[in-house]
């Protein structure tokens, strides 16, 4: 397997963590990343959840878990019954039975209705093409702030031209959740590498494997499914193989996987030098910070200098 070492820059050490076997879905490809545990994180969907809607922008989460700090999934929204959907543009440290507010929550639903019924509540991560802005509107009061990225996002998916993210997270639900299902996730795996077509879209890692399987969902048909759907290529011919036994057969296929994990690695970011961090808050020995520059951008916890959890994604 290879080595992320190369991917974030000092101090951020990657150089436990290693890349499995590519897997492809139409224009998504994913690549498994396995790595160190870190335990007593309490994960995001059995341990976090959306205590309330305060009003327009402000929303409050609680970490329900009787030990164990939260980390908040980096652009988590919620789909809810009865009030607006709202999703938070940073990542935050949430300590055992902590409740907190965010006063500076993007509304993703820019008009009363299209609300979904109460059992079908469920969080999602803000798409790719919404997160480099969501993130740089962290720390401004304004409900309606993301509205115009998400008119836009609907209007170059040939939906109506408006604020409502629901048009693309409800209305497609069907088609984006086909990702989940034909890609896989993998025992141990810690976080994932995700490409549209040939280009490199982000870096998911996650203290452990139960933490990234319960935000596997939201991102792998939200974050990125949105991207993938919007460039999903004609169906093509599969390549017939040419071997006549099973040993010839299986060489083939290792042939074909260590030459489509050569294309995958060529894809990664080069190393930029540009790239800024800044510390955004701590939790006794975990620090959270933003990253920045070199067409990346995202939130990264550490501890002792070694990631614990990172969403890195593609900003153009």
């Amino acid at each position: 397997m290879t080595s992320l070492a190369t991917i974030l820059p000092a101090p951020f050490d990657l150089g436990a963590h290693r890349a499995g076997t590519p897997q492809r879905a139409g224009a998504l490809t994913m690549v498994p990343v396995y790595g160190p545990v870190r335990p007593g994180v309490v994960p995001p969907r059995s341990g976090l959840k959306l205590h309330r809607v305060v009003g327009y922008g402000r929303v409050e989460l609680h970490n329900g878990a009787r030990e164990g700090v939260a980390i908040v999934p980096l652009h988590i929204g919620y789909i809810q019954d009865a009030a607006q959907n709202h999703a938070l543009c940073a990542s935050a440290l949430m300590g055992a039975g902590q409740t907190r507010r965010f006063d500076d929550a993007c509304c993703v639903q820019a008009a009363q209705g299209g609300y979904l019924e109460g059992r079908d509540q469920w969080f999602f991560v803000l798409p790719l093409e919404l997160r480099a802005q969501a993130l740089r509107l962290r720390g401004r009061h304004d409900h309606a702030k993301l509205w115009p990225d998400i008119s836009e996002l609907n209007r170059a998916s040939g939906l109506p031209s408006r604020g409502h993210l629901e048009q693309i997270l409800s209305r497609r639900r069907a088609v984006l959740t086909q990702f989940r299902s034909r890609l896989e996730l993998m025992p141990g795996q810690v976080g994932a590498l995700f490409f549209v077509g040939d280009r490199f879209a982000g870096l998911e890692l996650a203290p452990d494997p139960a933490y990234f399987a319960e935000v596997w969902m939201a991102l792998v048909c939200f974050a990125y499914g949105v991207a993938a759907w919007r460039a999903e290529p004609e169906p093509g011919a599969a390549r017939p193989y040419d071997a006549d036994s099973l040993a010839g057969l299986r060489a083939e296929l290792a042939r074909d996987r260590a030459a489509r994990l050569a294309e995958v690695v060529s894809w990664l970011p080069a190393p930029a030098g540009d790239v800024r961090l800044v510390e955004e808050e701590r939790y006794l020995d975990l620090r959270l910070s933003t990253l920045t520059g070199g067409g990346l951008a995202g939130q990264v916890v550490t501890e002792h200098g070694r990631t614990v959890y990172a969403s890195v994604f593609a900003a153009e």
